[in-house]
This record gives structure tokens, sequence and C-alpha cells, in this order.
């Protein structure tokens, strides 16, 4: 496991475990050479270290490469180098490599509603790095490993790492007085709750086996067709508890003077095109496979969200 320490890596690295699997991840700042804490194993390392992502992932069935530069910074030094280093792994232990992937890889030519058949023809640097990412990852299936690659829609949960939810929607840490609203209402957005997320990671780990050598699947979330339902729902689990919040315009503005010296307002700046037209991914292919995906209804995964991050 890479990236553990992150919100999607974390939240995988626990729903593993408890459906019994025994999982072993890398931390850079870890104080002794291995720890084991919360049914983990911690190894002292670093993903842009292949002697490193080789030895924590000696005798592996699988590697989730859920690793990013925080921030929204340095990927086009770190996001290929790290992939490489997965890869490597990969090929070693002949393991499957699962990867949390992003709608970045799409541009206008696969609007409004991309399947995982789609062309990948970004307009964005960070887009254009994931589609050589994925490229290489399917590269890889050539020479033994196999791969996942689970796509959803933008993060949101207890402890998400970089997301618009927390980076962009809401304050962190303090009582919720006012929510930004990053698109119009009217241009549909397309959500998803890491702990669903997770546990559709977990089955289709569990099934990797019926899948062929390289395997994309979309997942549905949550769909906000007018882009105000998300917001709707974080009034109203603000108001059971007590909080009347404003809903103001997302302030682009300022992150166009700021980007000079911000570079996580650079960053998000970057992606605002997702939030001036709807983009819905085709699910179809993941519901064939599982039947059915997880899904916990909006409310409630905004409720664990905001409490999460200290906002009730």
């Amino acid at each position: 496991m890479l990236g553990a320490s992150g919100g999607i890596g974390g939240e995988v690295a626990r729903q593993l475990r408890d459906a019994g699997w025994q999982v072993r991840t890398l931390k850079r700042d870890l104080a002794a050479g291995t720890e084991y804490r919360d049914g983990i194993h911690w190894r002292r390392g670093d993903a842009m270290n292949r002697h490193d992502v080789l030895e924590v992932a000696r005798g592996c069935q699988v590697i989730v490469h859920a690793v990013n530069p925080p921030g929204y910074r340095h990927w086009a030094q770190r996001v290929l180098p790290m992939a490489d280093n997965t890869i490597a792994a990969a090929i070693a232990e002949r393991a499957t490599i699962v990867l949390p992937g992003t709608v970045y890889n799409y541009g206008p030519d696969a609007f409004p509603e991309p399947n995982e058949d789609a062309p990948q023809h970004p307009q964005t640097r960070k887009g254009r790095i994931r589609v050589l990412l994925e490229q290489r990852l399917r590269e890889a299936t050539a020479h033994g490993a196999r791969v996942i690659v689970l796509r959803a829609g933008d993060f949101f949960g207890p402890r998400a790492g970089n997301n618009w939810f927390s980076q962009g929607l809401v304050r962190p840490g303090r009582p919720l007085r006012k929510i930004l609203q990053p698109g119009k209402p009217g241009v549909g957005h397309q959500w998803a709750y890491l702990p669903d997320v997770a546990r559709t990671m977990v089955r289709l780990i569990e099934q990797r086996a019926g899948l062929a050598p390289f395997a994309s699947f979309h997942l549905a979330g949550h769909w906000d067709a007018d882009g105000t339902a998300m917001t709707g729902a974080i009034c109203r689990v603000a108001r059971r508890h007590g909080l009347d919040p404003a809903i103001a315009a997302f302030p682009w503005w300022l992150t166009t003077l700021a980007a000079p010296f911000v570079p996580t307002l650079r960053e998000l700046r970057e992606m605002r095109y997702l939030w001036t037209r709807p983009v819905r991914m085709d699910a179809s292919r993941l519901a064939q496979f599982l039947g059915e995906e997880p899904h916990t209804p909006l409310d409630q995964a905004v409720e664990a969200t905001l409490a999460g991050l200290g906002c009730l």
C-alpha cells in the first residue's frame, strides 16, 4: 500500500485490514524503522525510492497506488517516478496494481458522459500526466503485472486529503458559517464518498481473478444534477446541529490573483473547467460487474464528513 497516510489510501488500507488482508505500507517520517499500529504494518520509506517500494511490496499480491504529491503540487516531478517504482514492484511480484483514477484524463471530446473506453485527450497538465501514468500501467500488463483502475468524481469524506470539499467548500476545524459553491447553479457535478470508493476497491480486489489484465471502471457516486444538491445537504446537516451557514459563490477571481504566490490555488484553478460544464462518468460497467456499487445516502455521508473535518 502506497499512500496510506492520505485520504483514499488510508480508507482502503483500513477496509482491507477489516476484510482480513495483511496490509503493509510506507511512511516517510516514521520514527522507528517499522511499526505495527491499528492492525497495519508501517515501514519507513519513500514512494520516490525504488528500493523502498520493492522491499515493502515483497511477497504482496496487490499494490494499492494511492500516493499523490500533497497540495496538487510537484506532479511533473513526482507522479510518474512514483508510478514507475510501483510498476517495477508489481512486475517483480506479479502483483495487481490498484489505482484511484481521476476524471482529469478526459477532455471536451469525451464529455458529458464518458465511459471507460472514451478517448483521453485532456487539456490540462495534470490530465496529461494521468494519461501517461495509465499508459505505463497498461504497458506493464505485458510484463506480468495486472491493473485495476477505479475512476471517481471529487472525493469527500471524514478523513479526505486533497479535495474540493475540504479545500473549497468549507473551512475545516471551525463551526460551519459559510459554504462556498464553485459551480453555477444548473451545472451538474459528480462526487464520490471515500468509504464507498474504498469498499468498491476492496470488492474489485477480491474479484480480480475474473478481470482482464487491465481493467478500468467508473464509480457513479453521488451525482449533483443541478450543482446545488451538495450545498443543500451541507445546509441541512448543519441546521440539525444548530448552525445556519450562508452560501456564497467561490471567489475564482481570488485564485487568479493569488495563483502566482499560492501553488495550491494555482492547481485548483487549472481544474475550473470541471465546474463550468456537467461531466458525469458512465458507471454501467461497474454496476454490471458488481451488481450494485456501495452507496451511502448523501446526508449521512455529508454529516460524517463535516464531523470528521471539525465543522459541526
